[in-house]
């Protein structure tokens, strides 16, 4: 083990090497089936054939350049997210952090705009936004904020699914200027903000002239079932940031608009190095094309599907299971204790999975899962969170 990388991460006690589909291998030869998908990013897996060989011949051709330049490859993935989308415009960025930075960004701007000097946000308990100090504030989660204080101000945190409590703090406070939100939280739990909601928070926006920001950097990019996971609710936000499944494993970040926002930022207002770079680019392009061409959507809505019935059934009369929730192959299984030795109890069984918010075991496995792999998943996962559930609660 190195002594060199600074210690911010509770490693497990093995190295992957190489992947294949939702497959990998660690330095010592075992095998782990991926229900990780290195946390909802490897949209396509690992090592997919289509993939691989398009990526080549971008490293052989240009990798990076400056934003000085015309950048063909942004511009072709911007009008594929945008037709996806709906929305108008796109900027390019290398992760969900940096996604959300420059939604925040547009928030301050759009309220100076209007002339109001301290712009607020509304953001939510349990959200997660990114460990920047910006969005590290943005974020609701006392323990990821403790020892970085003074946070940043201009946040009114509200608890999710509270449409009155969003009227409330409209009505009385006029420095309100957007509505930040993970349409479904990934960190915080896998919690889904209902429909209604999401429907009442476009409706609330579009009467206040505020920005409706939904941050799906975990949920969307086709996890969900559809493209983006607020067009369950048939809506449309005006801030919409991307990043983990757009790259199928390349670092790449985004942020779509609407009509509202598409025009707060010009030249100077915000930029970077790296984002948009060809390599990024082409990876964008790539995965959207083969998710089409796979009928990946259909195929993720199914799989979920599969594995919600699946863990519905083998959990079933369970002393210490308190909900089963999600949507397509963002899933999580809410125990009532903290769960986190399941982590390495699944590696040891091998299986990759998450734990997240203490007591909820997350699944995010690659889209490209079979409906074999499902069942392997499950017949691994099931007799681990039994038997963890058997034994008395510390």
């Amino acid at each position: 083990m190195s002594t060199h990388v600074m210690n911010t991460y509770g490693r497990l006690p093995f190295a992957l090497s190489h992947g294949r589909g939702c497959r990998v291998w660690d330095t010592e030869g075992k095998a782990y089936l991926d229900g990780l998908a290195g946390i909802a990013v490897n949209t396509l897996g690992h090592a997919h054939p289509k993939l691989v060989p398009a990526l080549q011949e971008q490293v052989a051709t240009l990798m990076h350049v400056s934003n000085y330049y015309q950048a063909p490859l942004q511009e072709q993935l911007a009008e594929r997210l945008c037709a996806l989308s709906g929305l108008d415009k796109v900027f390019f960025c290398n992760s969900g952090l940096e996604a959300n930075e420059a939604a925040l960004k547009l928030a301050r701007k759009f309220g100076h705009g209007k002339g109001i000097a301290r712009p607020e946000v509304i953001v939510y308990d349990k959200a997660f936004h990114g460990r920047s100090i910006a969005t590290l504030s943005a974020t609701g989660n006392p323990k990821v904020q403790a020892g970085f204080e003074p946070l940043v101000e201009g946040f009114v945190r509200l608890p999710i699914n509270d449409l009155e409590a969003v009227r409330a703090a409209v009505a009385s406070n006029p420095n309100i200027v957007a509505i930040f939100l993970e349409t479904i939280q990934g960190e915080g739990g896998i919690n889904p903000t209902r429909i209604e909601v999401l429907q009442g928070l476009r409706r609330i926006c579009d009467e206040h002239d505020l920005l409706l920001m939904l941050d799906e950097v975990q949920c969307g990019i086709g996890r969900t079932g559809k493209w983006f996971a607020h067009q369950w609710a048939g809506i449309q936000p005006d801030v919409m940031p991307l990043a983990k499944g757009l790259g199928s494993g390349l670092p790449i970040g985004a942020v779509v608009t609407g009509p509202r926002a598409s025009e707060i930022f010009q030249p100077g207002n915000h930029g970077t190095t790296f984002g948009g770079n060809p390599l990024a680019m082409r990876a964008g392009i790539e995965t959207l094309r083969i998710m089409e061409e796979d009928g990946l959507l259909a195929h993720a809505a199914a799989m979920g599907e599969r594995i919600r019935a699946g863990l519905a059934a083998g959990l079933d009369g369970l002393t210490g299971v308190r909900e089963i929730r999600g949507h397509g192959l963002m899933i999580g299984v809410e125990l009532d204790r903290p769960c986190g030795v399941l982590l390495t109890r699944a590696a040891d069984a091998g299986l990759l999975i998450s734990v997240t918010a203490d007591s909820v075991v997350r699944l995010l496995p690659p889209l490209v899962i079979s409906a074999a792999e499902v069942d392997e998943l499950l017949s691994i996962l099931l007799p681990l969170m039994r038997d963890f559930l058997a034994a008395p609660a510390a």
